[in-house]
This record gives C-alpha cells, sequence and structure tokens, in this order.
C-alpha cells in the first residue's frame, strides 16, 4: 500500500470523534454503565459510582439527558426522581462496552474503564483519529519526518506530542530494529476502530444535524485498520472488494483484499472497476453491518460465502476479539 494522500485538514471533528471524546471523561461512561443495570434516583447514582462531587454527577446527567440517552421519570424532590437510559441511551451502553472491551486488551494489561489510564487512551484514540494519524499509519509504518510531510495543517511539534501520546499508550509502537521507519501501528491501534465506528454509528442515529459524515478518509482508514487482524477460516480464498458510497454522489471509497489460504495478503485502498467479488452499501449499511452484523442492507456480488466470511471475521475482530481472533469458517460454499 503506498502512502495515503491527506487532502483533509486535520484537527476538525470527525465522524465518531465527538462521542468518543465525550466518553473519554470517565463519569461519563461509569454512569452510562451504571444505568445500563437498572434506572437509578441520585442519591443511588452517587453511592453506586462511589461517591463523586453531586454538582459534578448533576452536570453529566445534564449533558445525558441533552443528548437524549437518559430520562428523568418521577416527580417531587430531585431525589426521588429516577434517572433511566433510553433507546439513545443503550446505544450509547454499546458504545461504552466497545471501549470497555477495548481497554481489556491494552498492551501492558487491562485497563480499568473510568480510570486516569482509560482516560488517556481514549484521548490518544480521538486524537489520533481526528488528526488523520491513524489514517496515515493505517497504510505503512512511518517516521515523524514521513508524517509531517503527510499531515499539513499540523505543526511539527503538534505531530510530535500527538505521536508521543499514541506511543505513550501503546496504539502505535516501534518497528523491529532492522525496519527504516520506526514507528507502525499497533494490534491494539487497529483494534481501536471498534469503540470509533460504534462512536459514528451513535452518532448518525442520534445526533441528528449535528454529527459529522463518514468521509472518504474514515472509511479507508477504518477498513484499512481493522482488515489485516480479521481471522479468517484457512479454507478461504478470493479477491474481495469492500466499498461505501461516501455521499449522495455516490463516490465510492474502500479497499480491495486478496486473501490466500485465510491469510489477508494484501489491503490496499485501490477500488477495482469491475470486481468479481464485492460488497457495497452506503455509510449506514456498513455501520449496520460492522456493529451489529447485520448484512442486509449491503449488495453483495460474486462469491457471497466469501464476503460474508469477511464481514463475520471483522466484526469479531472489533467486538468479539480475544486478543487473537478466533477463525471465521466459510458457509455455503
Amino acid at each position: 500500500m503506498g502512502a495515503p494522500e491527506m487532502t483533509e485538514t486535520p484537527e476538525h471533528a470527525r465522524a465518531g470523534g465527538q462521542v468518543l471524546s465525550m466518553l473519554g471523561r470517565p463519569l461519563n461512561c461509569l454512569t452510562v454503565e451504571a444505568l445500563g443495570r437498572r434506572p437509578m434516583r441520585l442519591g443511588d447514582l452517587l453511592k453506586e459510582l462511589g461517591g463523586p462531587s453531586q454538582t459534578t454527577l448533576r452536570g453529566r446527567l445534564t449533558d445525558l439527558v441533552a443528548l437524549g440517552a437518559v430520562v428523568k421519570r418521577g416527580g417531587g424532590m430531585p431525589y426521588a426522581v429516577e434517572n433511566e437510559l433510553t433507546d439513545a441511551g443503550r446505544d450509547l451502553l454499546h458504545v461504552v462496552k466497545a471501549i470497555e472491551a477495548w481497554l481489556a486488551h491494552a498492551p501492558e494489561g487491562p485497563i480499568r474503564l473510568g480510570s486516569v489510564a482509560a482516560k488517556g487512551a481514549i484521548k490518544a484514540l480521538a486524537g489520533g483519529w481526528e488528526s488523520t494519524m491513524l489514517r496515515a499509519f493505517a497504510a505503512r509504518p512511518l517516521s515523524l519526518t514521513q508524517l509531517d510531510r503527510l499531515i499539513g495543517g499540523l505543526s511539527y511539534p503538534a505531530l510530535e506530542r500527538r505521536l508521543g501520546a499514541l506511543r505513550a499508550t501503546g496504539l502505535v509502537e516501534a518497528t523491529p530494529a532492522e525496519a527504516r521507519t520506526p514507528y507502525r501501528i499497533s494490534r491494539w491501534g487497529r483494534e481501536g476502530m471498534g469503540p470509533l465506528i460504534a462512536a459514528a454509528r451513535f452518532e448518525r442515529l442520534h445526533m441528528s444535524g449535528l454529527a459529522t459524515p463518514l468521509t472518504h478518509i474514515d472509511i479507508e482508514a477504518a477498513f484499512l485498520l481493522a482488515t489485516p487482524i480479521a481471522a479468517l477460516h484457512a479454507r478461504i480464498d478470493g479477491v474481495c472488494q469492500l466499498a461505501a458510497q461516501v455521499d449522495s454522489r455516490q463516490r465510492l471509497a474502500g479497499v480491495n483484499i486478496v486473501i490466500d489460504r485465510g491469510k489477508i495478503v494484501e489491503c490496499a485502498a485501490r477500488l477495482e472497476p469491475k470486481p468479481r467479488t464485492w460488497a457495497i452499501g452506503d455509510t449506514h449499511a456498513w455501520l449496520e453491518a460492522l456493529v451489529r452484523r447485520d448484512r442486509g442492507t449491503l449488495t453483495i456480488g460474486g462469491d457471497e460465502a466469501l464476503v460474508h466470511g469477511i464481514v463475520e471475521a471483522l466484526h469479531d475482530a472489533l467486538y468479539q476479539s480475544s486478543g487473537n481472533g478466533r477463525a471465521v469458517e466459510p458457509s455455503g460454499r
């Protein structure tokens, strides 16, 4: 894969970034998780969360109500009012669970949801996404100097700080000593697409008018980062194209994948005009396929079993990974 061309200005809101940044505040994650167990009054919630500042918790609940994730039921005195997750809140809980599962696979050992380390890891992931650094590393290992050439709009010191955060949290790792470029995306960095994609889905479903749409760069980054960690069964072979319609003009972004006996030997952001096997859909269709394993709105052509195996493996890599993934059997071939 060649170096990506960064044609968009970095460091503006990208799909998923708003929700991920919000959940980077430890109390937000913990509040959603607690209310996912049962509705609670303020006093019960304070006890459940270990006694945070009442003023701070009220502020977090106000934000979650404004987001449509929490509804207050009952009346009278404030302590008699119950806080309950809405349907949107349960979708937000799915994002929290994706973050929690991702944190459990951190390179230096599991990170506890709501901890200072979790806050740092989520912030680094969001920063790498919004600066397009993750897209750059999705293509190949890079040095800081190469990043500086690829990403316009950020100063060298700003890139250095963000790279430092990615390295400190284990999202980026050093390459072997003999490599010419010193840094590459880690497996855990690739697994970070799970929370990001879940967050992008939440924004699309529940933040109408405020959500940032997925762009060409976002879609390429998601496929390039997630596909190499998909665990496919050794009986799966073939070439497949995964493409998303980016906008109303139906411009396509995606990847072409070559699989040899279950191993992904090539994954490139190079779309063929007439692929033999493909899956195509709008961004909503792909969000549902990857997050919920719902392929119903994708259009599939060629070897359907191959496509099904790839989509299943992508979902498992992002949301059910144990660190090694599980091999997905081909079906109906």
